[in-house]
């Protein structure tokens, strides 16, 4: 799991990126939730001038005019995997521009926290700050994590490991041909994997060893 110590983010370098909700509220445990967040990763992989709600408020012409003129050559960040579980989420990102992964999660929380204080009526902070990050050193590593984050919920008893291929809080359905999600770069895992159904198997295989080491954790923790 990432530490709490800030580290610096260097560019070039691939992070397991991780944070909580305040109190842990339950925020990612609907659809419409799940499609707005995809709405706004898309959206702030890239250096933007408009804010999302901004955006959203154009004309359909100008939007398109906006988008047009996007550095899309150059995104912040590379997006290898997502999860998004009810009180938390999970990235694993390669940085692409100095500070690129800091403006993007700080885009990605304070839009999400936008619209999730508009539905529910609430006021303030959303997530707890900072976020948690740890680079991925080895490529053995990158495959051990990527696994991590994408049977988060099977781990965790949300869904049925059977389920995992159709579940679209993860991105693991892009992993394995039944999810497309056009902002997830599948290309470095599944080369490390071999192919699309070594990973899946790569997964599939793990499932009952990464519980039992959840529920240990969970037994330590004080």
């Amino acid at each position: 799991m990432p530490n709490r110590r800030k580290e610096v983010i260097a560019t070039g370098e691939v992070y397991h990126i991780y944070n909580r909700s305040i109190s842990d509220t339950e925020i990612f445990n609907q659809k419409r939730p799940l499609n707005h967040a995809i709405k706004l990763i898309d959206y702030y992989q890239y250096h933007q001038k408009l804010r999302y709600s901004k955006f959203q408020a154009l004309t359909l012409e100008n939007r398109l005019l906006y988008l047009g003129g996007l550095d899309t050559k150059n995104p912040l960040v590379e997006i290898f995997c997502y999860a998004f579980m009810p009180n938390h989420f999970h990235f694993l990102l390669k940085q692409m521009q100095d500070n690129g992964i800091r403006e993007f999660i700080s885009n990605f929380q304070n839009g999400f926290a936008k619209y999730f204080n508009l539905r529910q009526n609430r006021e303030g902070g959303l997530f707890q700050s900072p976020f948690k990050s740890k680079r991925i050193v080895k490529d053995e590593d990158l495959l051990q994590v990527s696994r991590y984050i994408h049977l988060n919920p099977v781990t965790s008893f949300l869904i049925k490991h059977e389920q995992l291929k159709d579940h679209l809080f993860t991105s693991y359905p892009n992993y394995v041909g039944t999810g497309s999600c056009p902002f997830v770069k599948t290309h470095l895992i599944l080369e490390l994997a071999g192919t699309s159904e070594k990973y899946e198997k790569f997964i599939s295989d793990h499932v009952d060893y990464q519980r039992k080491l959840d529920f240990i954790k969970h037994l330590l923790h004080d």
